[in-house]
Formats: structure tokens, C-alpha cells, sequence
């Protein structure tokens, strides 16, 4: 058998979870950036997002945050727009969920805006009119059944 030359395995590349819980800066968009929606992940580093302008637009995630920060649908990010692809951009940083309620109460994110869900569906149907899917059986029809 070879002799073992490296430094360790799986488990050394994912390092230690360092500074998950401590509290960071606010960081608003500058020239250039957006406030992002993600609406779903497509995988290769890349994901679709609503973006605040109302542009929908498709996604890379940079390499610093590719498998260290995940991402997942209904996540608010920060997105950097590229000037010669209106369609495309890059995103910059996820925001945790307190961050994005902060960004909301400062009116940075409409009010519109859902926070801690995790898929994005239309923004403007009503919970209320919803309809039961739900058929209630008797014993007599179970029985049947």
C-alpha cells in the first residue's frame, strides 16, 4: 500500500466554522450593486434572482463564498452588475436573516419583499385564498376502499 504523503482529508478542507456567530457591519449597495432575491439555485456556482429593480436576472457566485457561505432560494444578497451584460451578475454577499430584516426596517428592501422563506413564489397571492386540497373519508368508505 502507498504510504500516506498528504496533510489529511475530507475533513481538513472544510476547516473550522470561525466567526459564524459574531456580528458584522451593515453593508448597503454601492454604484453598481443590487439587492438580490434568490428564486432558485441552478447549481455550477450559479442561481437565478429577482433582483430589486425588478430584472431577473442570472447569477455567479464568486469563489471566496463557493462552498464556504451556502446559499439557498428566498435568500437576500448583494449582487454586482456587470456593464456589459445587463442579464447577469455576480453575487457579492449573502446577508444573514437579522441583516436582511434590518435592511427592510431602513427601507433599503421594499416592503413587498418576503424574508425567511424558502422558495419564492408570486409575490402577491393572498394566504387567505387558498383552497383546501384535503378529502375527508369516513370509516364506512375506508372500509370499502
Amino acid at each position: 500500500m502507498p504510504k500516506n504523503k498528504g496533510k489529511g482529508g475530507k475533513n481538513r478542507k472544510r476547516g473550522k466554522n470561525e466567526a459564524d456567530d459574531e456580528k458584522r457591519e451593515l453593508i448597503f449597495k454601492e454604484d453598481g450593486q443590487e439587492y438580490a432575491q434568490v428564486q432558485r439555485m441552478l447549481g455550477n456556482g450559479r442561481c437565478e434572482a429577482m433582483c430589486i429593480d425588478g430584472t431577473k436576472r442570472l447569477c455567479h457566485i464568486r469563489g471566496k463564498m463557493h462552498k464556504k457561505v451556502w446559499i439557498a432560494a428566498g435568500d437576500i444578497v448583494l449582487v454586482g452588475l456587470r456593464d456589459y451584460q445587463d442579464d447577469k451578475a455576480d453575487v457579492i454577499l449573502k446577508y444573514m436573516s437579522d441583516e436582511a430584516r434590518l435592511l427592510k426596517a431602513y427601507g433599503e428592501l421594499p416592503d413587498n419583499t418576503r424574508l425567511n422563506e424558502g422558495i419564492v413564489g408570486d409575490l402577491d397571492v393572498d394566504d387567505e385564498n387558498l383552497i383546501d386540497d384535503y378529502v375527508e373519508f369516513e370509516d364506512e368508505d375506508i372500509d370499502r376502499i
